[in-house]
């Protein structure tokens, strides 16, 4: 006859077998880890619904009209109410888009080769060394790099372009270090497997590993691409401001969202001023969110399915 300890008492519900010797000190450890965690959670979130509340109530006045995203401030003056964003947010997309066309690829196959072949090797010291170095980067050195560089070097005019120059240098760093963190979770099983029937290392590569971990290198992504959308040093130093539309990013003066605000603010305290300016800033974050948005729907298409 077996003897049945009371470590080995068990009982079983809905859910499952559960314990019944649990320590009430154990337990009470339990509570109060939950406890620091729901409350850690909501002293973060408080902030953040701050300043979400405010940007949105300041900035819904001029945002939810249609004239905003449809006209520039060339029709206006700054202090004057009227006008819209259209300027702004042109020059901010062109400016962000050459930087991601450069970064985005050169980032991805970067972390690529300090994940899957580096091993170690003087090269991949060598460039994860200049990585750390550039994720601590100041915006403002980057920008007084490429001033030095692309103005005073090679004589360019203060353009967008030089604005994406000085984007870049932000962005590669961020999108290496996150893209590098969502390779190496993916298990070294599913290479291995995929080495054991025959399958090139860089089909490996393109066909298991990025789409496993496509849904975190998008969130990196998207995490370089808010950064420099609102990084206000560069346009401040290598582009000149204007109210006008600028497709062209060679062309001379291109505003942004964030120069646009700086506008605005040096301009005065004046309602329309503050409304402008707030309507800039809230834009801002509507493109954020809608870019992310898109991006993790197509994240969700080409990622393997569980």
């Amino acid at each position: 006859m077996s003897t049945v300890t009371p470590t080995d008492q068990r009982v079983s519900g809905a859910s499952g077998p559960t314990f019944l010797d649990i320590s009430p000190r154990r337990k009470a450890t339990n509570t109060f880890a939950s406890a620091m965690m729901w409350g850690a959670m909501i002293i973060a979130l408080i902030p953040l619904g701050w300043v979400l509340w405010t940007v949105v109530a300041n900035g819904a006045g001029v945002v939810f009209s249609a004239e905003w995203w449809t006209q520039d401030q060339s029709s206006t003056t700054r202090i004057l109410p009227g006008g819209g964003a259209l300027h702004a947010i042109i020059g901010t997309l062109v400016q962000t888009l050459i930087a991601s066309i450069v970064s985005i690829p050169v980032g991805i196959f970067t972390a690529i080769y300090l994940v899957e072949y580096a091993n170690g090797s003087r090269l991949g010291k060598i460039t994860t060394f200049m990585v750390d170095i550039l994720s601590g980067v100041p915006s403002i050195v980057a920008a007084l790099f490429i001033y030095t560089l692309w103005i005073t070097m090679l004589g360019q005019n203060r353009s967008g372009f030089a604005v994406a120059l000085s984007l870049i240098l932000l962005m590669v760093p961020i999108v290496v270090r996150n893209t590098e963190e969502m390779l190496r979770v993916v298990p070294m099983d599913l290479r291995e497997a995929s080495y054991a029937l025959g399958v090139p290392k860089w089909k490996t590569i393109a066909r298991i590993v990025l789409p496993t971990a496509m849904s975190g290198i998008v969130t990196g992504v998207m995490l370089a691409v808010a950064r420099v959308m609102g990084e206000s040093a560069p346009v401040l130093i290598l582009v000149g401001s204007t109210s006008q539309i600028r497709w062209d990013p060679f062309g001379g003066p291109q505003s942004s969202l964030p120069l646009m605000m700086l506008d605005m603010y040096k301009a005065g305290t004046t309602e329309p001023l503050m409304d402008k300016l707030w309507g800039a800033a809230l834009t801002l974050v509507i493109l954020v969110v809608a870019i992310n948005l898109a991006a993790r729907f197509i994240a969700a298409k080409f990622s393997v399915k569980k």
